[in-house]
Parts: structure tokens; sequence; C-alpha cells
């Protein structure tokens, strides 16, 4: 059986001989640590010699995708972070200063670069669509202490920038399913929704203001013939069982240290209804751990998740820290038969 289908059955929910292995989107600082390590020189040289089954090939990773004459950037206003200058939505009151907000153009979009991509893949299974997190985009365009406040004193005016946001993100999905067909088989998209402890606003405002373009996303991408597989690090246990009722097919990254997100309530509370992607501690085992225990570990957690289960780490961007012979332990772990 190819990569592709093995991994389309899995999420799927149908029976399979193994578990799946994704190694992640490494933090750009890690992969000369990894190259050094495992005598590689590319990223697909590594991601082949691991067994890796999936290929990430989102269109925002591709310096091409959205091309502004007046030189933005899609949501430049993450970039105050960096600056520390004031949200440009911060002071915003009313609906009227929404709507004239110079808010992203899908004419400004090209897929030649994520299409090549695609179409060079080769026998793995290929996780696309636009990013779309849309919940981080609203914070970082208010402000988050500000997104919350104004969700109970502005909620028309939070309201109107969700639809602004989120428009944006599903016409430009529209339009980059629309010329990627068959090439994609998975929506990856992602909003961190969690704490170490539990959501990040209120479930009433989640119900209010962010679940329904959430739903609105993963019908789009079932729609279109894609299984969809949500990003959300964080304990997002309160709302998993809404996430399984809006079509969510596979939950990552399973953040294993957060609130009721380890391998034993994940499989005794969802197994069989939804598949996993992740489930390896990135906050302390991966860093800290030996690699004997972090091959412990990948069999531990295939036991209680797999089959239909992607070994992956807790944290998708393996960061610096992370020892690459703990890599190594985890992708031969991850190899194994069962």
């Amino acid at each position: 059986m190819s990569k592709r289908d093995l991994i389309k059955r899995l999420i799927a929910g149908e029976r399979v001989e193994r578990c799946g292995f994704w190694l992640g989107n490494p933090d750009p600082n890690t992969w000369p640590l990894l190259h050094q390590h495992f005598g590689t020189r590319t990223e697909e040289e590594l991601r082949l010699k691991s067994g890796d089954d999936c290929r990430w090939i989102c269109p925002q990773f591709f310096d091409d995708a959205y091309q502004d004459p007046a030189g933005r950037v899609l949501f430049d206003a993450s970039l105050n972070r960096e600056s520390h200058t004031a949200p440009p939505l911060a002071q915003c009151e009313t609906v009227e200063e929404v709507n004239a907000f110079p808010w992203p153009n899908p004419d400004y979009l090209h897929f030649d670069s994520c299409l090549r991509a695609l179409d060079n893949a080769g026998d793995v299974y290929r996780l696309s669509g636009f990013w779309t997190c849309f919940y981080h985009n609203i914070a970082d365009l208010f402000g988050m202490e500000e997104y919350f406040v104004k969700m109970y004193s502005h909620p028309e005016v939070v309201q109107a920038v969700t639809d602004k946001v989120c428009g944006f993100y599903y016409e430009a999905n529209e339009r980059v399913f629309a010329v990627a067909g068959d090439r994609v088989d998975g929506f990856f998209f992602g909003n961190d929704f969690g704490t170490q402890l539990s959501l990040i606003c209120g479930p009433q405002q989640f119900d209010e203001f962010i679940l329904p373009w959430f739903v609105r996303f993963t019908h789009q991408g079932r729609a279109h013939g894609y299984q969809v597989v949500l990003h959300s690090c964080g304990s997002i246990y309160p709302v998993i069982e809404r996430l399984i009722a809006a079509g969510v097919q596979c939950l990552h990254p399973l953040q294993a240290l957060a609130a009721n997100m380890d391998a034993e309530t994940l499989a005794r509370d969802f197994k069989g209804r939804i598949a996993f992607m992740g489930g390896i501690d990135a906050q302390d085992l991966l860093t800290n751990g030996t690699p004997e225990q972090i091959r412990a570990d990948v069999r531990r957690v295939k036991r209680i998740l797999g089959p239909n289960l992607i070994v992956s780490p807790s944290h998708e961007a393996i960061l610096p820290n992370v020892p690459p012979s703990n890599v190594e332990a985890l992708i031969e772990a991850a190899q194994q038969e069962p």
C-alpha cells in the first residue's frame, strides 16, 4: 500500500497495518543540526530517510503567494509584535472603522509555486490549504487582551473583524482548492485554542465568535473532497466533541502535558471517532529525555492511540534544544512494527 493511501485510510478510521509518521515542521534553526546528525543536505532528503509519510505544502509557505502592489503582507498586524507598535485595531469601536481597514485582497493570490510543490510531492499524504489561523490574526489586529475585552464591550466589532478575516481565508481556500484538485489529500488548518489548562477564552465566547466560522471551514474542506486535519495546541479537551461534530477527522498535535490531552484520556473518550496526529511530548520528553525513554514513550502512545495515529511531536516546530539523537529515537520507534 502506498504511503498516501495508508494515511488516507488511517484518517478515515479504516483498518491499517501500521501507524503513520510525520516529522513535523522543524524550526529553521533546527534543520542544520539535523542535517549534521543524519548526514543529509536537504529537507526532502531527511524526510525520505526518516520514512516521513506526510508533506505539509501550505500556499502561505511560498514568497510569491501574495503579491500586493503596495507591498503589504497577509495580515501584517502580526509584525506589531516584533516592532512593539500598537495593534492597528486596538482602538477600533465601530463597524465603519472595520470596513475602512485595508484588508487583504484575494485577487493578489498566486499559486504557481504551491502547485509545483504538490506536483513534485511523490508518494506522500499532502496536507494543504491556507493555514487559516483567524483566531491569531484577530488577536494580533486587536491585541490579545483587547480582543477578549471587546467580545464583551463591542461584540459587533469583533464579529465584523472576524467576518473580514475569515471571509478572506474562505475565498483564498476556494481559489487554491479549485486549482489544486486531487493533488491535495487533507485540509490542514490551525488555531491554538488552548492554554496548558483549558481554553484561552470562555466556552460561551468560543461558541459565539469562533465556532461558527470554524464549522464553515471544516465543511469547506469536506465539500472539496478533502479530509480535515485540525491543529490546536493546548488543552482543547472541552471542545473536542464540538470539533468532531463539525467534521474534523484528525486532531493535531496532542499537547501531551496539557490538561486532559494525554493519550489515555484521548483514547478513552474519543478513540474510534477521530484520528490522531502527534502525542510525543516536546515540552519535556524530547528536550530532556534519553533516547530510550523516547522510544518507550513512542511505543506506549502507539499502543494506546494506534493504529489510527500519525506519530509526531506534540509541537511540530521541533526547536534547536531538542537533541538530534532524540529525534533519531523518535524516528526509529515510529518506524518499528507494532
